[in-house]
């Protein structure tokens, strides 16, 4: 176990180290413990009761890693269970959620494009964002069946991810969409090709930077940031230590790391 208490970070797989490299930014004292559910990994084909179970099983095992607080850092997964696990545990959780409002705010022309899974756009959360913060423009939903995988297999820039990516985006810019949101914890590892098809007239963004934001607002808040130390991190995965390792290495761009597997009962 890490000491002092870690910040814990989570998702279906290696999306969410968008979200960590964030806050380490942020963060750089704090250490950090992430957990690639590898093994149920996409969470987008998944059904919601089979994600909120999962999400359970994961905070309880960060929570017996000592965890001062845990960011669900996946929209999918955010969109499931959120909700029920801030209710369920005592600290804080941070989630994820597309960025609809800011999207909305740096749109020209009132017309935006919204890159995600399909269970964060037919959930509820979704919908409230739309309603609260894109009434007044239109908003162009894109479910993104492929790309999850293609990321967890570390193809990054590649014909077969930027054929699939030419598929998605196509449609929003032909429709005028000059914003696009990357509603997925695992697409800003593709945002060159996204930016390279989308074309410098068009504005890109995600919520890593935002979550980062929030995190350390509540670290601080309840007095408990680490100082004096450069922040470790560990890695640990339900899936194959061999598939996930060289993936997490490549993006965390630390050829040394280690990644733990860990078997969870749901």
């Amino acid at each position: 176990m890490i000491k002092p208490a870690a910040i814990g970070l989570f998702d279906s797989g290696v999306g969410g180290l968008s979200i960590m490299k964030e806050v380490r930014k942020l963060l750089p004292e704090e250490d950090l413990i992430y957990f690639a559910d590898s093994a149920y990994c996409p969470y987008g084909i998944k059904t919601p009761e089979v994600i909120r179970a999962r999400c359970f099983s994961i905070c309880d095992f960060l929570l017996k890693e000592g965890v001062k607080l845990i960011v669900v850092a996946s929209n999918t997964t955010s969109v499931a269970g959120l909700d029920l696990i801030r209710k369920h545990y005592r600290i804080p959780i941070v989630g994820v959620e597309p960025a609809i409002k800011p999207a909305a705010e740096l749109s020209r022309n009132g017309k935006i494009g919204i890159l995600a899974t399909g269970v964060t756009i037919n959930g509820e959360r979704f919908s409230s964002l739309v309603e609260r913060f894109g009434s007044n423009i239109e908003v162009f939903t894109q479910p993104c069946p492929g790309l999850v995988e293609l990321v967890e297999e570390g193809k990054l820039d590649c014909p077969q991810t930027e054929a699939l990516l030419h598929r998605y985006m196509d449609p929003m810019l032909v429709h005028g969409s000059d914003t696009i949101v990357l509603g997925c914890t695992h697409y800003p590892f593709l945002r060159s090709l996204v930016e390279k098809i989308a074309g410098p007239q068009i504005t890109v963004i995600d919520t890593g930077e935002a979550v980062a934001r929030q995190v350390s607002r509540i670290v601080n808040t309840l007095n408990q940031i680490s100082t004096g130390k450069q922040g470790k991190e560990i890695f640990y995965t339900s899936g194959s230590t061999a598939k996930v390792t060289p993936i997490i290495q490549e993006l965390w761009q630390d050829k040394s790391l280690t990644v733990k597997h860990i078997e969870l009962n749901t």
